[in-house]
């Protein structure tokens, strides 16, 4: 657009956004423009068919690493933002420290000795969680991210995972791709429902507890 009709985007318009099924990119890290995306096809996750590999598993057992909630949320952007192409520039991480703040943007982070080396984060709206980014600086980091995320989403009451775009790795852990139309009917429905992203799954985080959660709902 050009620069007279550009407006700014405020953490406000980003929640009515997400409520009509749209959400904010840019070009590039250092782009100056964001615009608004409305997929033809739309990445989703069912929260009853996330799929734990062995290896997976066998990484979750480990237990060498510690899962974490909202401790370093913009730590956790900004590793996500450090890749070569990326559509997260400032004004993007800004806006999602603020919905943060505003108790509506989160994040799961993995950690190995208290260092961030994987997580994601995204944004909890009604029954629905949009997952915006994820990363990883260790083999699994963002698997062993999405598994517990998933199974804090089913803890919480949510009902719809957005993952916006389905890519081989999200669905070679389950993800599936609906059309524009199914997508906007379940976000509708998902906006009716009450998610709490603070609920805790039972048995708290542990790996065995969460493993066998998923193996019963998958």
């Amino acid at each position: 657009m050009a620069a007279d009709d550009r407006f700014d985007i405020t953490p406000e318009l980003l929640l009515r956004g997400y409520a009509r099924g749209i959400f904010p990119m840019s070009e590039g890290g250092f782009a100056d423009e964001v615009f608004w995306v409305d997929p033809q096809f739309r990445g989703i996750m069912p929260l009853d068919r996330f799929h734990i590999s062995r290896s997976l598993a066998r990484a979750i057992r480990r237990a060498d690493h510690g899962v974490r909630i909202n401790v370093d949320f913009a730590g956790t952007v900004r590793n996500c933002a450090d890749r070569a192409e990326t559509w997260i520039n400032p004004e993007i991480a800004e806006l999602y420290g603020a919905l943060h703040r505003a108790g509506y943007a989160h994040s799961l982070e993995v950690t190995v000795d208290d260092q961030l080396v994987g997580g994601v984060y995204g944004v909890a709206l009604g029954g629905a969680f949009f997952g915006e980014s994820m990363f990883s600086r260790r083999t699994d980091a963002s698997k062993i991210a999405l598994a517990y995320l998933v199974d804090r989403l089913r803890a919480g009451g949510f009902v719809l995972f957005d993952v916006q775009f389905l890519t081989d790795h999200l669905a070679s852990l389950g993800a599936v791709e609906i059309s524009r139309a199914e997508y906007h009917a379940r976000l509708q429905a998902a906006l009716r429902e009450t998610g709490d992203f603070a609920a805790q799954p039972s048995s708290a985080v542990s790996a065995a507890g969460m493993l066998q959660r998923s193996t019963q709902t998958s």
